[in-house]
């Protein structure tokens, strides 16, 4: 079990990806001038596209969509969407978590706020960046490894 390949995302325009506690990013995958919405999901699909090429994905963690915003739930929803069957056509078992537990899980507290997830990350997991959605990506890869017990 040891030797499986995960990767933790934080499904959002500015994306969080983590595969490991020293490899991990942000992608934009902002609509540009000119463009319709669907390249944010094709730009989606090709980042994990090049993570799967480079790194191997046996098991992706994700945060489930909450919340009052209908815009950013929808949005969530679509990449989510691309997400699974990304993972399903690649025969990749995924999982999610809610913010709480990953909250919880970084900081104790499920109501944590962006400046300690990041604080923690720095404390815990050695990150030594400044992105709440890349200290998110690393948290939910480390509660991954932590419920796959390794």
């Amino acid at each position: 079990m040891s030797n499986k390949k995960l990767l933790g995302i934080d499904p959002a325009t500015n994306c969080g990806w983590a595969v490991d506690n020293d490899i991990y990013g942000c992608w934009d995958l902002s609509v540009r001038r000119d463009e319709s919405n669907g390249m944010k999901l094709l730009r989606f699909e090709a980042n994990l596209q090049k993570i799967l090429l480079i790194h191997g994905i046996d098991v992706v963690a994700y945060e489930r969509p909450a919340g009052f915003h209908t815009h950013a739930i929808i949005h969530q929803a679509k990449l989510i969407a691309v997400l699974e069957r990304f993972c399903e056509t690649n025969n990749i078992q995924y999982r999610t978590y809610s913010a709480t537990e990953i909250k919880k899980f970084a900081t104790g507290k499920g109501n944590a706020k962006k400046d300690m997830m990041i604080k923690s990350a720095k404390e815990r997991l050695g990150y030594k960046g400044n992105n709440d959605n890349e200290a998110d990506a690393l948290w939910i890869l480390n509660l991954l490894k932590h419920d796959l017990n390794l």
